[in-house]
């Protein structure tokens, strides 16, 4: 009895141009198999030994990556095929899967076993096994070879832009501390100079509370502009200068920047009279100076944190790879690790809808296509004009448009900015791999749509991710 029926078999777009002879091996070998939905059908890494065709159902394809679930394709199209799909090419080892197929829903497969397929198949067409042997071979050699490229470059991305960031609060800290370590030398000198002119423990108490006071008042000083700083210096200099204080020009900055006034000297004086004002005056500078240390110090390693979040949301390297997303997440932490080579004269504009829902997507790929997009963005204004950011609903689509001002893309080339290896820029400095592998993220694993519109001043790559799960992936 035949597994299907002739025209049935027939109308499989992998048998629809067999002559009835292989028809009829294909009939007495193949065996029909059904799978409940959620079943895993084969595990990769095991031997390869049957060949699949979807008849119906949908499924999904997977790969570990570093020992992560990877999903890498999803098809309810009749004919599908998966399994040894490369059972056509000799090798000296064991042919395994290489990926694993689960049930989305309830399906059913027409198999057939692999090694007797593959012994008919070189018969049938002796010529397309070479050919398809030669060309997987190659495919395979190449792909590592790019691949490779690709970690690479997004390595490179990464690494530059996170530590040019985080370089700048880094390098604060280490001043602070070093600038902290001396601050408190001088306070514990200061402080032993008071104790040697015997103070009255009261009055060192009330210098002590002061001394709280007015380091509280550190945290909630103003900001000032230039012009309020430097008169707030003069009148704080006068002060110093009134009673006597030497070299008050230098403590007048420290004051300022602390938040104090004329007022806040004044109670000073009040508590610890004209006898240690000198004294008490420089041990509060030191205190108050230190406290502003520990604030920068604490400020930089915050900076420093922050930026590495931004990282980690960048990689995705504790998130699962599919999950519903931000997309400003995403093209926030690709600005931050770009930021190196955003030029002094490069306005970023982010015109950000943030009623545009969640959308699912693997997020790590995503940063990959707006690493790419904005990068080139960048290079084609070179030192100055204006980067716009823009997100959007529109339908059933969330829309997110990178603009640049650059010279434009002219209209020969426009048509061929998506093919593998063609770049407009110099020898050296592109792989023309870009725009391809994002075009391959949006359209071929989101089921989205990648477009350019420009001209002179006005370029616009627009990336519209659909909001909802896709059937096919």
């Amino acid at each position: 009895m035949s597994v299907l029926p002739r025209e049935e078999l027939r109308g499989l777009f992998l048998f629809e141009h067999l002559s009835e002879e292989q028809l009829d091996w294909i009939d007495e070998h193949a065996v029909l198999e059904r799978y409940a939905g959620g079943t895993t059908v084969i595990r990769e890494g095991e031997p390869a030994t049957c060949f699949y065709l979807l008849l119906s159902g949908a499924l999904r394809m997977t790969r570990l990556v570093g020992g992560t679930e990877v999903e890498t394709i999803r098809s309810d199209q009749r004919g599908a095929y998966c399994g040894a799909t490369q059972f056509f090419v000799h090798q000296e080892t064991e042919h395994t899967y290489g990926a694993s197929v689960h049930a989305v829903s309830d399906l059913t497969f027409l198999t057939l076993p692999a090694a007797e397929f593959a012994t008919e198949f070189r018969r049938w067409f002796p010529m397309a096994t070479h050919l398809l042997e030669g060309m997987y071979l190659g495919w395979r050699n190449s792909d590592t070879v790019i691949g490779s490229r690709r970690r690479l470059l997004a390595l490179g991305e990464l690494s530059a832009g996170l530590t040019h960031e985080l370089n700048n609060p880094a390098a604060a800290a280490v001043r602070a501390t070093a600038a902290l370590r001396e601050r408190v030398a001088g306070m514990r000198h200061k402080l032993a100079l008071l104790a040697k002119k015997n103070v009255d423990p009261t009055l060192l108490e009330q210098l002590l509370d002061i001394q709280e006071q007015l380091v509280k008042q550190v945290a909630s000083a103003p900001k000032l502009t230039a012009m309020q700083q430097a008169d707030r210096e003069d009148e704080i200099g006068d002060w110093f200068d009134d009673h006597g204080i030497d070299q008050g020009w230098d403590l007048a900055d420290i004051y300022v920047r602390a938040g104090l006034t004329v007022p806040d000297l004044d109670r000073l004086l009040e508590s610890v009279g004209e006898t240690f004002l000198d004294g008490a005056v420089r041990w509060l500078a030191y205190a108050l100076e230190t406290e502003m240390l520990m604030g920068e110090i604490e400020d930089s390693t915050t900076r420093i944190s922050v930026l590495v979040g931004k990282a980690k949301q960048y990689s995705q390297m504790d998130r699962a790879p599919h999950q519903w997303i931000d997309v400003h997440e995403g093209l926030d932490s690709t600005l931050v690790m770009l930021a190196g080579k955003i030029a002094p004269g490069i306005r970023v504009v982010k015109e950000y809808d943030h009623t545009v829902p969640r959308i699912p997507a693997y997020a790590g790929e995503l940063n990959q296509v707006w690493t790419n997009v904005i990068d080139n963005a960048l290079g084609a204004m070179g030192a100055e004009g204006t980067l716009t950011l823009r997100t959007s609903r529109v339908d059933d689509h969330v829309h997110v448009e990178i603009g640049d001002t650059g010279p434009g893309i002219p209209v020969e080339i426009r048509q061929r900015i998506f093919e593998p290896f063609f770049t407009t820029k110099p020898v050296g400095q592109g792989t023309g791999l870009g725009l391809d592998i994002s075009w391959r993220i949006i359209v071929e694993r989101h089921q989205g749509d990648l477009r350019v519109d420009s001209e002179p001043g006005n370029t616009r790559f627009t990336v519209c991710l659909p909001v909802s799960e896709q059937s096919v992936i």
